[in-house]
């Protein structure tokens, strides 16, 4: 009886095992036809099922003119997944009673322009406030060309674009203003608060780092895209030659864009997320939330990014519904809650829009 119990046991695993391999060939098949159609020069890919990882791949060059490979040291440039951080930091400090969401801006920062002061901490969190841009959409840094004082000098003096609430506008000044209150709350330095408050309890130290493009900083992927700006037109075109990427991060904004990850770094934050190690699984589900205008509809990018949490996109449908947040047009990070899958894919090529990548193939490993 013994041997025939462990004889269905050996064959059922051997099944199951198959079974799952079968997957991983499929799931990679096709992500490697996205990577060819998207022409991506390098990417790493993670998947998580179950809190297991069961895919963790690298493909292509991380320096192309150098013939530099991608690998788990890869850092890539994740831009505005940097507000998963900030929107996580938010968290921390509502639970220990420090800031209240619904409480306007004002009541924890002085000298704002009195247009601003009576928007929420949730409306700047869901880029739902109406606050003019301090960035510089069209050149890239930030608006005046001259360092962050200037530019925020500048902000401060023009008008509010809609009324708080009313519509879905995605600017930095939002986040820069979350960062300040950050700093301000916790008497920290912003890069300080996260290292203590959230990588140093997961073992991270230099996988996940904050700047510009054009900083020097050990096995950092270079930055690419097929898009050239017309110096006439001014427009971006796309062509068949591969140019790399300069891109300038003030510290005013990191709470926004900058951040610069390994794939398995990520891993380890979102994981450590998800478990509860940095908030309570209200919280999480609060920040995982998309907010609703006034008239109680939702925005958020377009298409299956349907709505917005607080620094989270969401995809808002009964059927598989995630958070899924992108950054530069080349890393995504997509959290199946329901499915309890966790996809990561950071490509070093701007345009090549992962989260289309990862929405096609995680079919593959949803329930």
């Amino acid at each position: 009886m013994k041997k025939t119990f462990w004889a269905l046991a050996i064959i059922l695993s051997t099944i199951n095992l198959s079974i799952a391999q079968t997957k991983k060939e499929k799931f990679l098949a096709e992500l490697q036809q996205e990577i060819q159609k998207e022409k991506i020069p390098g990417c790493g890919i993670v998947v998580v099922k179950n809190g297991k990882t069961i895919i963790s791949e690298s493909f292509g060059m991380a320096d192309f003119a150098f013939s530099v490979p991608v690998n788990d040291s890869t850092i890539f440039s994740i831009n505005s997944l940097s507000k998963i951080f900030a929107g996580t930091a938010i968290m921390q400090l509502v639970e220990k009673d420090k800031i209240n969401l619904s409480n306007p801006i004002s009541t924890y920062l002085d000298n704002l322009p009195a247009e601003w002061q009576k928007i929420t901490i949730r409306q700047l969190l869901s880029h739902t406030s109406g606050l003019p841009d301090i960035e510089d959409t069209e050149n890239g840094g930030l608006i005046g060309g001259k360092g962050e004082e200037f530019a925020w000098d500048k902000v401060t003096k023009e008008s509010i674009r809609f009324k708080a609430g009313e519509n879905f506008d995605y600017i930095q000044t939002n986040y820069v203003l979350i960062l300040k209150l950050i700093e301000k709350i916790s008497g920290m330095n912003y890069l300080e608060f996260l290292q203590k408050s959230q990588f140093d309890k997961i073992g991270i130290t230099n996988e996940i780092v904050f700047g510009s493009s054009f900083d020097v900083i050990k096995n950092k992927s270079t930055t690419y895209s097929y898009y050239k700006k017309d110096k006439l037109t001014k427009k971006y075109v796309k062509g068949e030659k591969l140019y790399e990427i300069s891109e300038e991060f003030s510290p005013i904004v990191w709470a926004d864009a900058g951040a610069f990850s390994t794939v398995n770094a990520l891993k380890k934050w979102v994981i450590a997320l998800k478990s509860g190690k940095f908030i309570n699984q209200k919280s999480i589900k609060e920040m995982w939330t998309a907010v609703p205008l006034n008239n109680g509809k939702y925005k958020g990018f377009g298409g299956f990014l349907n709505g917005y949490a607080y620094g989270w996109p969401v995809i808002m449908r009964d059927n598989h519904p995630a958070v899924a947040p992108i950054g530069g047009g080349r890393a995504s990070l997509i959290v199946y809650p329901e499915d309890d899958l966790i996809i990561i894919l950071l490509t070093n090529l701007t345009g090549s829009s992962p989260q289309k990548i990862i929405e096609k193939i995680a079919h593959h490993y949803w329930e």
